[in-house]
């Protein structure tokens, strides 16, 4: 299995990584030892919390390196006139007649609460190389569907967008 990741999206992730080692693991083991001095380590709250940051951050680490290495290098350009990553796309829902915008990112990036839509969920998947105008049919599962029209297409780009924690 791969994780479809712009090399931006791999970009900012071995940022965080270098960050994560140099910075916040140093930083991590310093606030273990200084807990470690206060006593008696089984009602030391301090130092409990410090070795649950300290494997928080290692965690952190361990899982950006994994979707690095299963990573598949996607490109984030389309047509102009054609729904593509990074692209903001006004869609008209028939069902309950509303419009929303939303952005198509990687799924590193996917946080549908902010309208932030992963290019490898139902509806990223189902709009990818469509047009304004187009009607796209939405397959959720075999017995849920819905029908879109794109409205409006917009370029734009990922980066303000942030990597998702987990």
């Amino acid at each position: 299995m791969y994780n479809e990741l712009t090399k931006n999206d791999i970009k900012k992730m071995q940022e965080e990584i270098e960050y994560r080692t140099l910075v916040v693991r140093k930083e991590a083991l310093e606030e273990v030892k200084t807990a470690r001095a206060h006593g008696d380590l089984s009602e030391n709250f301090e130092y409990h919390a410090a070795k649950r940051e300290k494997n928080r951050n290692e965690s952190r680490i361990r899982y950006l390196q994994r979707m690095i290495k299963t990573a598949k290098i996607i490109s984030d350009e389309s047509a102009d006139d054609e729904v593509g990553v990074n692209n903001t796309v006004e869609l008209f829902y028939e069902d309950d007649e509303t419009t929303e915008k939303i952005k198509l990112v990687t799924t590193v990036r996917g946080d549908s609460l902010e309208g932030l839509i992963s290019i490898e969920s139902p509806l990223g998947k189902a709009l990818l190389g469509h047009k304004v105008g187009d009607r796209v049919l939405i397959e959720v599962n075999p017995s849920v569907s819905y029908y879109v029209q794109i409205r409006s297409i917009e370029n734009s780009d990922d980066s303000e967008d942030e990597i998702q924690p987990y």
